[in-house]
């Protein structure tokens, strides 16, 4: 079946995305508020873009009522942030800190939440989460009235010690991490248990029977 997604509203084409790009990182953004209130919410659209510089990218949806979410105007406005991991164990508090709030609440404490101060940055870390990223501010996207695209450059990593196999060559036990992603639907999630590896393919010049790419 074909889809046009320059005629369908934008409620059908989120399903149809949501439902298709799976499973899709976690980006648990814990900011401040220029008046210092704390906030933590969780996002889906995320993942990392570059190493060099090194860059997140989180989608940042517009709230029901057309303004823009408290975590987009408080990174606006501070330029910091910072992207915690969500490992199984903390998904029942991470939903919770998705609640639509006013500006004035505190999701952290609302959840029972930890935290941990940052390095680098202002917004604390959480602390349940193994891994979390210190951001700042790169670049603010425009995508829709009060829909933005946060790309932000990593300044400070951490990942707690229990996870880091070799420190020198900087190897993440990743599957111990037990982290979740967003699936499908309202409510659904995935653990990242179920792994299978694939050796990357020899380079085209060992596979070409002696031809390089130059020859082709």
């Amino acid at each position: 079946m074909e889809f046009d997604f320059e005629q369908l509203a934008a409620d059908d084409r989120y399903k149809i995305l949501t439902s298709t790009i799976v499973s899709r990182p976690i980006a648990w953004v814990t900011t401040l508020s220029k008046n210092g209130v704390r906030n933590a919410a969780p996002f889906s659209f995320f993942n990392a873009m570059s190493k060099t510089p090194p860059i997140v990218a989180i989608g940042i949806q517009a709230n029901a009522n057309g303004s823009m979410k408290d975590s987009a105007c408080n990174i606006l406005d501070t330029q910091e942030f910072v992207v915690n991991l969500v490992p199984r164990l903390a998904a029942e508090a991470m939903n919770l800190t998705s609640i639509d709030a006013p500006s004035h609440v505190d999701e952290l404490s609302l959840a029972k939440l930890e935290t941990m101060p940052s390095v680098k940055v202002k917004p604390e870390r959480i602390a349940i989460s193994p891994v979390a990223f210190e951001c700042r501010l790169h670049t603010p996207i425009e995508v829709a009235p009060s829909q933005l695209i946060i790309l932000g450059e990593i300044v400070q990593a951490h990942v707690s010690d229990e996870f880091v196999l070799d420190p020198e060559k900087h190897y993440i036990d990743t599957p111990a991490l037990h982290l979740v992603g967003r699936m499908h639907g309202r409510g659904w999630y995935t653990t990242t248990d179920a792994v299978f590896q694939i050796q990357r393919p020899e380079p085209y010049a060992a596979l070409s029977t002696g031809r390089t790419a130059s020859t082709r």
